[in-house]
């Protein structure tokens, strides 16, 4: 079976029992409606991807990542959900009881990993608290972090260094942003490896500035730093993700790394306060929470119980079933060819500092830059206002005006950003 009929049937999966199609009369129409267009979901036209979204059609979102909407086979999922546990939530839940399976099944599908090695979680800041909280460290054992890590990771692993009597140091893999270079990031990450690192504490995607970490080229610097180590000793590579996933077109097992937590509620679309977190192996890890999940696999052991908000964990299937409709590496090359666009024309503007790195190997969705004339806030406000772009601001201490193309953007929209950039002088 080819790529696109692959695609295609996984699609007329994806709406079985979520929506009614419309219904075929005698003589097929010339040009079919907008509602029947979205029932009849096509993953090879992008038109079809865009009308699955709820989004408002006077916008260009180009923040629709930061939380993201549903499309419609997500939504529909939650609101069946949501139904069947308004008419007997007991019921429902136990009739529901494996759902959490099927989500790290699709997980692991569309990671090409093991389903074993997934945990849910609610967000990428809970899947980073387990995390960092449930390593075993000991005193004179250290954490080594960046500079240009999120605030998640930073509190994460200060909170860990107090109460394991680890210590926390913090190395700059670069100096501006847009001047970063593979090989100087590699080059300074493994200089700042010590015996005593027990932990690596990197994220894949900085949200501040758009810059992307060679992972596999920092995970192999940390197997050789890691040569001749005893198991407890070893530098852990453990990676927040949420910017990278969904955006990027990886296998997480050739990342490199031993853990990654990431939100499902950015890049993938998926349901609002969803989140998992991926370990190569679990040995080094205590779980905090208690499972409901059984615990036959360690990545069911490591998912914390209690009542969630179900309706929205179970219809994670459907997020990771779309994206895998449409094809992850389609969907890596849409983001890549928009933000490499906005990219190269945000550098040609004079007013413009453009602060996300031009190559597509060091960048993935996220591009920031500085307008000149004015500050980055009034930037977003004056875009959303007078042009109808969406976009977003870092939250920094340096704040940059911030743009992410996706699925749900146009090259034509991204040349009317552009336009509106170009304006605000």
């Amino acid at each position: 079976m080819d790529e696109h009929s692959r695609r295609t049937l996984l699609a007329a999966g994806l709406l079985a029992g979520v929506g009614t199609v419309a219904a075929c009369t005698g003589t097929p129409d010339a040009e079919p409606s907008a509602a029947r267009r979205r029932d009849e979901f096509d993953p090879a036209d992008w038109e079809s991807v865009r009308a699955q979204f709820a989004l408002d059609p006077e916008l260009v979102h180009l923040a629709a990542y930061v939380f993201a909407a549903h499309p419609r086979p997500v939504r529909e999922a939650v609101e069946r959900h949501r139904t069947g546990m308004d008419r007997d939530a007991e019921h429902y839940v136990q009739q529901n009881v494996r759902a959490e399976d099927d989500v790290r099944a699709a997980a692991a599908t569309y990671l090409n990993t093991s389903a074993e090695r997934i945990a849910l979680t609610d967000s990428t800041t809970m899947g980073l608290g387990l995390l960092y909280s449930g390593l075993r460290l000991r005193r004179g054992q250290e954490i080594l972090t960046t500079e240009h890590d999120f605030v998640a990771t930073h509190e994460a692993v200060r909170l860990a260094g107090r109460r394991t009597g680890a210590a926390v140091r913090r190395v700059r893999l670069y100096d501006r942003p847009e001047d970063a270079d593979a090989a100087e990031i590699v080059r300074r990450l493994r200089a700042a490896i010590r015996p005593a690192t027990r932990v690596i504490a990197v994220t894949w995607v900085h949200s501040g500035t758009g810059v992307r970490l060679p992972l596999a080229e920092i995970g192999q610097a940390v197997a050789a730093a890691n040569a001749g180590r005893a198991p407890a000793d070893r530098a852990l590579l453990c990676v927040d993700g949420v910017h990278g996933f969904g955006a990027v077109d990886a296998d997480i097992d050739d990342l490199g790394c031993d853990f990654l937590a990431t939100g499902t509620h950015k890049w993938l679309f998926g349901p609002r306060g969803t989140g998992l977190l991926w370990g190569r192996s679990w040995d080094a890890l205590d779980a905090l929470i208690p499972t409901f999940s059984g615990g036959e696999t360690p990545g069911a052991a490591y998912t914390p119980g209690g009542y969630h908000t179900f309706e929205h964990r179970w219809a994670l299937r459907e997020a990771f079933e779309f994206h895998q409709a449409i094809g992850r590496r389609r969907i890596a090359a849409q983001i890549t060819e928009q933000a490499s666009r906005l990219k190269e024309g945000l550098a040609r503007i004079d007013s413009v500092r453009l602060v996300t790195p031009r190559s597509p190997d060091l960048s993935a969705g996220i591009v920031c830059c500085a307008v000149e004339s004015m500050d980055a806030f009034s930037a977003s406000a004056a875009l959303r206002e007078s042009h109808g772009i969406s976009a977003s601001v870092t939250p920094y201490a340096e704040q940059f005006l911030r743009f992410g193309p996706s699925i749900v953007t146009t090259p034509e929209q991204i040349d009317r950003t552009l336009d509106a950039v170009e304006a605000l002088g």
